[in-house]
């Protein structure tokens, strides 16, 4: 272990990484970071092993950037941008990439999710037990959306369930727990984030789900319409349900 202390802190392993997706999301991304830092502070050194926050930029054109310089600068953060928009997903994938975690939670950069809610979902895996669950999901509690966003994702929950019968009542919730190394053996396509559940059962892994805190928005404004996500999404779930379907990993056991 003492090779450990002597590695830059950039390359130090960690056990928890905060992978946080943005964009245009300037004045929420400091309070934000602020909250994550109370959030995960007490249990830094014991409870999760150490953590890391990597914030992911997909293009933004507001001040993003310049609200997170000083606190890159500050060794609070690790700054990821991609070099074109390239969506929701994409910016989870980068970030879990470039990740030192064992383990990866994602919460989305509007300030909806509570930091404050993350101890809860590691302490399920934090003992490492037999049977542990590999994704951790989110269930938001008293949703605090408009009633048409609210109406929108309650029926996209219901037939992404009657088609996929992923056990999952709030898919859509961006507050998720997983290892990193089982979601990168996952199939990588846009929107992915929104399947996370179906696919890691897909895969054979345990999953669990734990209630969770939702907040209104405080700070910017939604980058999705229900129209719009509603479309994209018919397309990808019947994309779920054949890559379902096609998925059949047999266990493999080591040779003595």
């Amino acid at each position: 272990m003492a090779a450990v202390s002597n590695l830059p802190e950039s390359r130090q392993p960690v056990r928890l990484s905060v992978v946080v997706p943005v964009f245009n999301e300037a004045d929420n991304v400091l309070p934000l970071l602020d909250e994550i830092e109370r959030a995960l502070a007490p249990s830094g050194a014991s409870g999760t092993g150490g953590f890391e926050i990597i914030f992911v930029d997909d293009q933004s054109d507001d001040d993003t950037q310049a609200r997170l310089a000083p606190a890159v600068r500050a060794g609070r953060l690790r700054v990821l941008r991609h070099r074109r928009r390239s969506g929701q997903s994409a910016a989870v994938r980068s970030g879990v990439k470039a990740a030192r975690g064992e383990w990866v939670v994602t919460l989305d950069g509007d300030g909806q999710n509570d930091p404050a809610d993350i101890p809860a979902l590691f302490a399920l895996v934090a003992k490492g037990e037999a049977g542990s669950p590999v994704l951790v999901g989110g269930l938001r509690r008293k949703r605090q959306d408009t009633l048409s966003k609210r109406w929108a994702s309650k029926i996209a929950n219901a037939v992404r369930q009657s088609f996929l019968q992923d056990g999952c009542a709030d898919s859509g919730c961006g507050l998720k727990l997983f290892r990193r190394d089982a979601f990168l053996d996952l199939p990588f396509f846009g929107a992915m984030h929104r399947f996370l559940p179906a696919l890691f059962r897909a895969h054979g892994h345990a999953v669990a789900y734990v209630p969770v805190n939702h907040r209104p928005r405080g700070r910017g404004v939604s980058k999705y319409t229900n129209w719009r996500r509603g479309l994209i999404g018919v397309v990808d779930l019947l994309g779920v349900y054949w890559l379902k379907r096609r998925t059949n990993l047999s266990p493999v056991t080591e040779d003595l």
